[in-house]
């Protein structure tokens, strides 16, 4: 399947837009990445949190084991080492939720990064490529020709005949629109070379001077 332009200016034209897409990309998840390691530094007192509740937590706990195994007076002694044990894993859960929460935002904000500027050059770009695609695969159809059969100007002539802007028509030698009407080869060939342009593709052969059968 044709992805590109026969003319030079228009394939290069394609392909810096593809390129420029493809840059357009990497530069946002590179800029992605770097937000995301940046966010994630405000992560770290949350983890420190955490990491200090967990500290507390485990003392305590270990304390109040100690304190629980003592005689008559144990229960009571371990019931302060037990609540600031609770208290330890309570300071640990909102340490670990801030750092989650943190995560969660890096991430949005990573993904936000990337698919809004890449999603908006890209709804610009795809409508673009795949009309040309699409123009390209039927303007080959029309000009597939074969052995018994030349190719097929008469449409491309009429398409340019309604859309091809009236300076370049008005370029055209005189007599081109008669000669469209009447069938003239010549005429046929000027005219679909204009849409042929259009899209940057190869024109078939001009009709020799003694025949009006037309070679691709």
């Amino acid at each position: 399947m044709r992805l590109y332009a026969d003319h030079r200016d228009h394939r290069t034209r394609q392909l810096a837009a593809d390129l420029g897409l493809v840059a357009w990309a990497v530069l946002w998840v590179l800029v992605a990445r770097s937000v995301h390691g940046a966010v994630l530094v405000l992560a770290e007192p949350g983890l420190a949190v955490a990491d200090l509740g967990r500290s507390i937590s485990d003392s305590m706990g270990t304390a109040a084991g100690a304190a629980d195994g003592m005689p008559v007076v144990g229960d009571e002694l371990a019931a302060p080492f037990a609540a600031l044990s609770d208290a330890g894993q309570s300071v640990t859960g909102a340490g670990q939720g801030a750092s989650d929460a943190v995560h969660t935002l890096a991430t949005v904000l990573a993904v936000v990064l990337v698919l809004l500027p890449v999603g908006w050059l890209l709804l610009r770009w795809l409508p673009w490529r795949l009309g040309w695609l699409r123009e390209a695969r039927a303007t080959d159809g029309l000009l597939g020709g074969g052995p018994d059969r030349a190719p097929d100007l008469e449409l491309l002539a009429a398409r340019a005949m309604a859309t091809a802007p009236l300076p370049r028509l008005a370029r055209l030698p005189a007599g081109t629109g008669a000669g469209w009407r009447a069938g003239d080869p010549a005429a046929l060939h000027a005219l679909a070379g204009l849409e042929l342009e259009r899209l940057g593709l190869r024109p078939p052969a001009r009709p020799s001077a003694g025949g009006d059968q037309l070679r691709e």
